[in-house]
């Protein structure tokens, strides 16, 4: 008997002391989850302008640059220059054959000096007719036939001498002369080629004026104006301490078919000797913007699916969730245009774990 109700003694204080272990569990539960305060890391908004250091990569190009070739049809027999020659204004830069233009330009010279005779004849035959017109001797017809043919081998002799002026023309086109002082950049023919007229021969680029040429992102552009065209400060990529100031000039108004960017051309101010035609180089925008916030890429979370970032009140020690707009997405950080007013504390560290009107504990070295 007292081993039997020793027995359910022992049951009788186990299960009492099971169901004050879980009334003790079942109240603290929820109100530990309450007042549960969690450590975060956190900033003082400070709105300031920043430099808009948005990079593009390009190459140097010459701003004018002309495909030249010769004016008539031939074989060239010569070019006398080379990819990276500097020519001045009239320099030879090819020759075509012109023995078949020589002997064009022999056979005008015959057909003036047979026109000029045609037209002595003629001149000779209507003063004679004219001197016997007014003896009464000739008839009118026949003064009005010399008349009628000395018109016409004057005609004759223009035609001819036009002929020859042509052909002297063309085979002056058989040299090819620099229109202007420049470098060759390219050529398109080889001695001994046949070339059609107007095919090219020889690129030439003017070295004074030169652009820098980028490919942009559409979205680089979604917020400027059409009409702004800011100034870009340019550095070569193989030495990044040669730099230059340029000019936005050109944007294209249709993107490129496969990469969907946009070609901006940049007239680059005093080019340094270094920025050869086809160097490549770095471009960023010489601004500043207007009064931003930037954070750290952790301070961000999402709201809706539109970007938010958690606000601490020092009064109440809690959070509030405040949705901002991000004026861009940069490495490691973001740039908050609007959301934020100076002063604000935003909490960089945690956000994940965080909920609204949460009590949170500024860790040390933490913003207060």
């Amino acid at each position: 008997m007292v081993r039997r109700r020793i027995a359910r003694d022992r049951v009788a204080i186990s299960l009492a002391l099971v169901t004050a272990f879980g009334l003790l569990t079942g109240c603290k539960g929820p109100e530990a989850e309450k007042t549960e305060v969690r450590p975060v890391r956190t900033i003082v908004v400070d709105p300031k302008p920043v430099e808009d250091d948005r990079q593009a990569i390009g190459e140097i190009r010459p701003r004018y640059e002309s495909d030249l070739g010769f004016r008539v049809s031939g074989k060239v027999v010569s070019r006398t220059v080379d990819i990276g020659a500097r020519v001045k204004a009239g320099d030879v830069l090819a020759r075509l054959d012109e023995q078949d233009f020589q002997n064009k330009v022999r056979s005008a010279v015959a057909d003036v000096n047979s026109a000029e005779a045609v037209l002595i004849e003629a001149q000779g035959t209507e003063q004679r007719q004219t001197e016997l017109f007014e003896k009464a001797v000739t008839t009118r017809a026949s003064l009005d036939s010399a008349i009628k043919n000395r018109r016409a081998a004057e005609a004759q002799l223009e035609s001819a001498k036009a002929a020859l002026n042509l052909a002297r023309d063309q085979l002056k086109y058989t040299e090819l002369r620099a229109d202007f002082d420049g470098i060759i950049t390219a050529v398109g023919a080889e001695n001994g080629q046949v070339v059609n007229a107007g095919q090219m021969v020889v690129r030439l680029a003017r070295p004074s004026d030169v652009d820098a040429v980028f490919n942009i992102a559409e979205s680089a552009f979604r917020e400027r104006p059409a009409n702004d065209l800011p100034e870009v400060i340019i550095n070569l990529l193989s030495a990044p301490n040669i730099e230059a100031v340029g000019q936005v000039r050109e944007i294209s108004p249709v993107a490129d078919p496969t990469t969907r960017t946009y070609q901006v051309k940049v007239t680059v101010k005093d080019p340094p000797a270094a920025m050869r035609f086809g160097a490549s180089v770095r471009g960023r925008l010489k601004e500043t913007t207007a009064p931003v916030v930037i954070l750290p890429g952790s301070a961000l979370t999402d709201r809706g699916g539109k970007p938010a970032v958690w606000i601490y009140d020092p009064s109440s020690s809690e959070v509030k969730l405040t949705p901002v707009t991000v004026a861009r997405f940069e490495k490691g950080r973001v740039i908050v245009s609007e959301g934020l007013t100076k002063g604000q504390i935003v909490v960089t560290a945690g956000v994940n774990r965080l909920r609204e009107n949460q009590k949170v504990r500024l860790l040390d070295g933490a913003a207060q």
